[in-house]
């Protein structure tokens, strides 16, 4: 790839560019959710209140791999502007909205902006740093996604109490028309040469056959459908077949969306896996962890929400440093992935050990923990990648890691989420109710009811005297229940980071291609089969 002369103020100026766009995309989840409640409410449709995340999700996952290809054969540039373009044309319909059917169609539309966003940034990172200085700003961008977890719930509550719910979306536009006008005006095209111009399109529609199917099984099992339903089922047997031809096509193919050759070298494939699990796990710590807050510890949904700020942080900083460090000691990958999953798997199985009594203090600690742990394989993820793939297919490859940390969130939702389920259906069959009054056992065995303190505030106050005492004792005990589940969740993130450890010893540092960077042209510093790469 021809590098461009891009330094000084026009560098900073595409940076800023890049990680504001990148915010955008990362912003929306959190606002979004902040303010789904009163979305639902004022559109009425409470009964689709998790499609709008699933669509966006769904569309984001699918154009991700599609538009890593695109780059690779028109250039970062145009790609990139198409992505922000429909980001923003999906969020000004978002905000017209009005009804749940069309804020759910263009909730997609901004999925694909997203998803090629998402890819483009660290596309285009990769293009305008050389290997030896990638990992120090892969970590510094990757920082956008922690800082949007931090300041999502806070300025979507903000804007949802003293604007209109619409402005979540609206507010895209002027932040999204100024990125667009600075990468218009600075970014060159970076543009892989000597790779095929052919688009392929048969590639193209059987990935989404794969993907759509088995995205929405994921996404709708233990909710809509049980696991064991002819939906689920027939969804990912359709998904298996479809992704045998689309294999099938893909080593056929002369300019393959995603090359088939990447899973041929450990070097990126044990590399991919890394990130598909740590991606799981991490979605665990933040939807679980609120929800033990609030529920068992009895909290209100503020200080829930801020539980994983302090996770957040000590995740950035970790990529950070790790970043810095890992740009020059390749070989310290495979050490450093494996300490990944081992911190993580300490910090799981200290949250798997909370109870009723712990302290909101011990919560913060084992999350810190826990997220120093997961930030570490951020930077190390992209950049292996990025550096063991052919130049021509740099896109591809960073589209493809981004592709496999997407489906490990999915996945990691979906058992996650049938973990919890089980584990609180067994539970409250369990649950003696002996002597509590028949109007409140309903209740009892509601986990909206259990994790809200107003809700058993309620119930206390409304019972008899003399029945006081075996409420309490049944609340308790549907608190153990919810308990239950959360502890069996995290236990099943220490096994998946304990599979993480056993990639990790495999795992094969790609050789840095070292660019002089008073010159143009790049090199390997030493091939990736010879003794001095394998670490």
């Amino acid at each position: 790839m021809k590098r461009e002369n891009v330094h000084g103020s026009q560098l900073v100026l595409i940076i800023i560019a890049l990680m504001a766009s990148l915010l955008l995309a990362a912003l929306d989840s959190t606002i979004v959710s902040t303010a789904m409640k009163t979305i639902v409410n004022e559109l009425q449709g409470v009964e689709y209140y998790a499609w709008p995340f699933t669509v966006f999700m769904l569309c984001s996952t699918v154009i991700i791999p599609i538009s890593g290809g695109l780059a690779d054969i028109f250039g970062r540039k145009p790609i990139f502007l198409i992505g922000v373009f429909t980001f923003l044309i999906g969020s000004a319909f978002c905000g017209i909205s009005h009804s749940m059917t069309w804020l759910i169609l263009f909730r997609g539309i901004q999925g694909l902006g997203g998803g090629i966003i998402t890819t483009s940034v660290f596309t285009i990172v990769a293009d305008l740093f050389p290997p030896q200085l990638r990992g120090k700003y892969m970590g510094i961008v990757t920082s956008v996604f922690g800082l949007s977890s931090i300041i999502g719930p806070l300025i979507g509550g903000l804007i949802t109490d003293y604007m209109n719910w619409r402005w979540i979306f609206f507010i895209n536009i002027p932040v999204g028309a100024v990125a667009v006008l600075m990468i218009i005006l600075f970014m060159p095209n970076f543009k892989a040469e000597g790779r095929p111009s052919k688009i392929d399109i048969s590639g193209t529609v059987f990935i989404v056959l794969t993907l759509v199917p088995m995205l929405l099984a994921f996404s709708l099992a233990g909710s809509a459908y049980p696991w064991g339903s002819i939906q689920v089922i027939g969804m990912l047997i359709f998904s298996a077949v479809m992704l045998v031809f689309f294999v099938i096509i893909e080593s056929r193919a002369q300019n393959p969306i995603i090359p088939m050759s990447f899973f041929k070298k450990r070097s990126i494939w044990i590399t991919l896996i890394v990130a598909f699990l740590s991606s799981a796990v991490m979605f665990a710590a933040i939807v679980y962890i609120p929800y033990y807050v609030q529920g068992i510890l009895g909290t209100s949904a503020t200080t829930s929400g801020a539980v994983t700020i302090p996770m957040t942080i000590a995740l950035m900083i970790t990529s950070n440093i790790v970043g810095v460090f890992a740009s020059n000691r390749v070989r310290s990958f495979r050490f450093l992935t494996v300490i990944s999953f081992v911190v993580s798997a300490v910090g799981a199985l200290l949250l798997s050990a909370m109870g009723v009594g712990s302290s909101y203090l011990n919560v913060i600690i084992y999350m810190v923990i826990f997220g120093a742990g997961i930030g570490i394989t951020l930077p190390i993820t992209g950049a292996n990648v990025q550096n063991a793939a052919p130049i021509e297919q740099l896109a591809s490859a960073t589209g493809t890691t981004q592709f496999f940390r997407t489906i490990g969130s999915t996945v990691g939702s979906a058992l996650f989420g049938t973990i919890m389920a089980s584990s609180m259906i067994t539970g409250f069959r369990s649950l003696d109710l002996t002597g509590v009054p028949a109007g409140i056992q309903a209740s009892l065995t509601n986990p909206q009811v259990i994790t809200d303190t107003g809700a058993l505030g309620a119930i206390l106050s409304q019972t008899p005297p003399d029945k006081a005492g075996l409420v309490s004792a049944a609340i308790g005990g549907a608190k153990n229940v919810l308990l239950s589940g959360i502890h069996n969740v995290f236990i099943f993130c220490v096994i998946m980071c304990i599979v993480g450890v056993g990639f990790s010893i495999f795992f094969k540092g790609a050789p840095l291609k070292i660019v002089h960077l008073s010159q143009p042209k790049e090199h390997n510093a030493e091939p990736e089969d010879s003794p001095e790469a394998a670490e």
